[in-house]
């Protein structure tokens, strides 16, 4: 078997290629740039990340229009960080273009890091939501498509400890674009616990 693991440079996503590899799947990481104000710092994060964890380098996909079309706290410095901080159909975009990529390449499924349901914030990060985007994406390809989210059993603690264990030591997650993360932001409050 051989999957896109959908990486940003995050501690999630970042674990998530560290488990496919020790899974010993062949993974093809994909890194896209959506619009997110925090691109830039999340990109050279995830390389990074990728590169010295010694795992397969990412290909980019550059779909910033995505964004700009649909401000949101994470596309536009206009909008509030928090408050504004849901962009529609993100995690179905992240899908369609890891599809999309396995179905070029010959990859049969996509490997997403969406976390514990009971934590979940946002309607795209549900169970329900992935098994009605692997049947629309399936349907859309004309063959079977596998999505999978190996962390869904995990919260942000579990996710903390085990990227301990497996020696994840930097990442980039912060929401703001900032050199410094600014503690405000949905991403840095859900790691404020290891402060």
């Amino acid at each position: 078997m051989s999957i896109v693991t959908l990486v940003s440079g995050g501690l999630d996503s970042t674990l998530l290629a560290v488990l496919t590899a020790e899974s010993n799947i062949q993974q093809f990481p994909l890194f896209l740039n959506y619009g997110q104000v925090f691109c830039e710092r999340e990109y050279e994060a995830c390389v990074s990340s990728l590169k010295r964890l010694k795992l397969p380098p990412a290909r980019k996909m550059s779909l910033p229009g995505f964004g700009r079309a649909i401000p949101c706290g994470l596309t536009s410095r206009k909008k509030h960080v928090v408050k504004d901080a849901f962009l529609p159909n993100r995690n179905l975009l992240f899908l369609l273009c890891g599809a999309s990529y396995a179905h070029s390449i010959g990859a049969n499924g996509v490997a997403i890091g969406l976390l514990s349901e009971e934590t979940h914030i946002f309607p795209d990060q549900t169970q329900d939501f992935l098994s009605s985007a692997k049947n629309a994406l399936s349907m859309s390809l004309g063959k079977e498509i596998e999505i999978v989210a190996p962390l869904m059993s995990f919260t942000k603690v579990d996710i903390v400890a085990l990227a301990k264990k497996k020696r994840i030591m930097r990442w980039y997650s912060c929401h703001s674009g900032t050199k410094k993360p600014c503690g405000l932001c949905i991403s840095c409050q859900e790691y404020s616990f290891r402060k």
